[in-house]
Order: structure tokens, then C-alpha cells, then sequence
């Protein structure tokens, strides 16, 4: 049902894209079949079913051909949809889709958006619905975040995917994939370049005199954050510092427990967050144990998010390029629409960091 399905979509998309007039000859059954890798009654069904619309005509011994008709409104979709978890947990792809979505109307599409419910709600049945959602309304490709912040998010992520690929939708993962880092999945990936953010992270940390860094991270994080922290041990050790043994440390900043083991001895002095929203969790709850920032602890965040700056104590911060990675989403799609038999590809954008007081810089100037 489904291959056929894709090879009739990608046909249907280049018709309409021009890329084939009335004299010229419709890519063959053998030519189909391995440009899709499918099996000849696969490729035949879709030129079939091609044909029973009256958008092409076969003749024996010449070939497929266009007819003149034009084809189906409700086949020929110029929709592209986005796929975000609960909006509460996912600020940072906001400001991408809002990009994402001027960038396609310039290029006469539409932007469907399906937003999931909160993580502790989701289950299998709904990401299902997502995809029957998508699949009803023709949609060419859809842009997914995979799910953070629930036990089954990767399993739930996978099958999300892959239905939506069998569908012969287009898919192009934001931000995260669909694997631990550093494994990568057969998808298309753009996001930013989490190794290169995390050395910059712990680059910073280290030239303010720091040598006892920490990087905390909530439970059930994107596989982003392995990068980030990645990074971040390279960093201390271009600096001839090792990372203690417990130096990525997992847990809940609003716990008291947790944070009584981060501040244990004060042998930390500086702490990498996984991201801006762990950063002013733990800023909070450091002011709520009289621990002050910078003076007794250094703090560094990811993202860049609007109240980054707004916070008692503004956070340094490693900012994304957010149009950067709009366009690079766009073009990873159009690419994978104008050719679905491509490799998976990943963009990765350069990352910058933004200073503020909360790492101790300004505070030493």
C-alpha cells in the first residue's frame, strides 16, 4: 500500500512541478524500480493508478505519457505539516516553526501544525492519530521533533516516523534524532551542532578559571544533550583538566535532594545546563539555599530563550540561529520531496555563545 503510494506522490509532485511535458516520456517501470528500490508490480501499480485518474495515458511499446488532464486537487497538496511535543517543553522550536512557516508561504505551501499534548499524556494511540491526521490532509512532508521527557519517547518517536515514511510523507527531524547520540537514524536531521555548542560551553567555563565543571541534565533529555556533554568533556581536556567521574549529572533541579548533592562540599564550580529552562530551575533553587550566582556558583545555559536575560541573574547562554535552521529544515525538505531515493542528510547549524553575569564574566571585568 505504501510504496506504490510514495512512487504516485513524488510522480504526481514533478507533473505538477512541470518537470514533464506532452511529448516527453514518464520515467518506465524499470526505471521506477530503482530509483525506489521497490519490486515492477509496486512501480507498475502507481503508473496504474496514475493512469486511472486520466493524468497519464500508457501506450504499448512507447511508454507513459502525459494525458493534458489536470490532476486530482486533492492529491496534488502543496501542505507541509509540523509535529512539536506539548508546546510547554518545546519553546525553543517555536521560533523555528514560526520561520518555517513565512519561509513556506514565500514558496506557495501551507504549514499544518499538530501539536501533541504533554508527554505524561501521550501515548501510542495519539501519535497514530497524528499521522492518520497528516496522511488525510495530503500532506507532502511533515517537520518532527522527537518526544523528550517520557520512558517510551523513543519508541513512541520511531513509530511516529516510520508511519508517516510508509505513507510516503516526507519526513524531516528538527533539532533531535530519533536515536542516541552518536548513532543516526535514517532520517533527515537538521538542528544545531550540539558537540561544537558543548565545547564552547565548557571553553568559556574553563578560561573563566573554572576546573570542577558539572552538566546537569532532567531525566529522559533528548539525545542532544549526549552531544552537548560530549563537547563539553573535550573542552576540559584540551585544557588538560578530567572530568570527574560524576561529571554529567541527571536529575530534577527542583529537587532539594539533588541540588544538596550538587553543592555538596562546594567542590563544584561551575555548572553547564542541558538548556536555559534547566538553568532557571536551578537558579531558583539555588536562591531557595542561599547559594548565589555568580559569586558562589557559575551557571551556563543553551538556547537563548527570551527570559534568559530577564532572569535575577542574567544567563550565559549558547544561542541558536533560529533562521538558520529554518531554511536549512526547508531545504532538507524540498530536497527529499524533488528526490525521496537520496541518503539522509544532516545540517548542522553553528552555534554562538551570548555572556552574561551568570557565568561570573561581567562580575570579573
Amino acid at each position: 500500500m505504501y510504496k506504490h503510494h510514495e512512487i504516485y506522490r513524488t510522480l504526481l509532485r514533478e507533473i505538477l512541478d512541470g518537470q514533464y511535458n506532452a511529448l516527453q516520456r514518464l520515467p518506465s517501470e524499470a526505471q521506477l524500480v530503482r530509483r525506489f528500490g521497490v519490486s515492477r508490480p509496486t512501480a507498475a501499480r502507481a503508473l496504474r493508478d496514475l493512469q486511472s485518474e486520466g493524468v497519464i495515458e500508457r501506450r504499448v511499446g512507447s511508454g507513459s505519457f502525459l494525458t493534458g488532464a489536470q490532476p486530482s486537487t486533492t492529491e496534488s497538496s502543496r501542505h507541509l505539516g509540523v509535529l512539536l511535543p506539548a508546546l510547554e517543553i518545546s519553546e525553543v522550536l517555536d521560533f523555528v516553526c514560526q520561520e518555517l512557516a513565512s519561509l513556506t508561504r514565500s514558496k506557495d505551501y501551507s504549514l499544518l501544525w499538530a501539536n501533541s499534548k504533554p508527554l505524561a499524556d501521550l501515548t501510542v494511540k495519539d501519535a497514530e492519530d497524528v499521522c492518520q491526521h497528516f496522511i488525510r490532509r495530503n500532506v507532502s512532508g511533515v517537520f518532527f521533533a522527537p518526544f523528550e521527557f517520557a520512558a517510551d519517547k523513543d519508541e513512541v518517536s520511531k513509530r511516529t516516523a516510520e508511519e508517516l515514511r510508509r505513507a510516503g510523507i516526507a519526513v524531516v527531524l528538527l533539532d533531535r534524532d530519533l536515536v542516541p547520540f552518536s548513532f543516526r537514524s535514517d532520517f533527515d536531521l537538521v538542528g544545531l551542532d550540539n558537540v561544537l555548542a558543548g565545547y564552547i560551553a565548557g571553553q568559556h567555563m574553563v578560561k573563566l578559571g573554572m576546573q570542577n565543571l558539572a552538566f546537569v541534565a532532567r531525566t529522559h533529555s533528548a539525545p542532544t544533550i549526549g552531544a552537548r556533554v560530549a563537547g563539553a568533556r573535550e573542552a576540559m581536556l584540551d585544557n588538560s583538566l578530567v572530568p570527574s567521574k560524576d561529571f554529567y549529572r541527571i536529575g530534577d533541579p527542583r529537587d532539594s535532594g539533588f541540588v544538596k548533592q550538587l553543592l555538596r562540599n562546594r567542590r563544584i564550580d561551575g555548572i553547564i545546563c542541558a538548556n536555559d529552562y534547566t538553568a532557571a530551575l536551578l537558579m531558583h533553587s539555588f536562591a531557595r539555599a542561599k547559594v548565589r550566582v555568580p559569586e558562589d556558583m557559575r551557571l551556563i545555559g543553551f538556547d537563548d530563550l527570551k527570559y534568559a536575560e530577564l532572569l535575577t541573574t542574567p544567563l550565559t547562554t549558547i544561542a541558536q540561529p533560529y533562521r538558520d535552521l529554518a531554511r536549512n529544515a526547508l531545504r532538507a525538505m524540498f530536497d527529499r520531496l524533488a528526490d525521496p531515493t537520496l541518503p539522509p542528510t544532516e545540517l548542522l547549524s553553528k552555534p554562538h555563545l551570548v555572556v552574561r553575569a551568570s557565568c561570573g564574566a561581567i562580575a570579573l571585568h
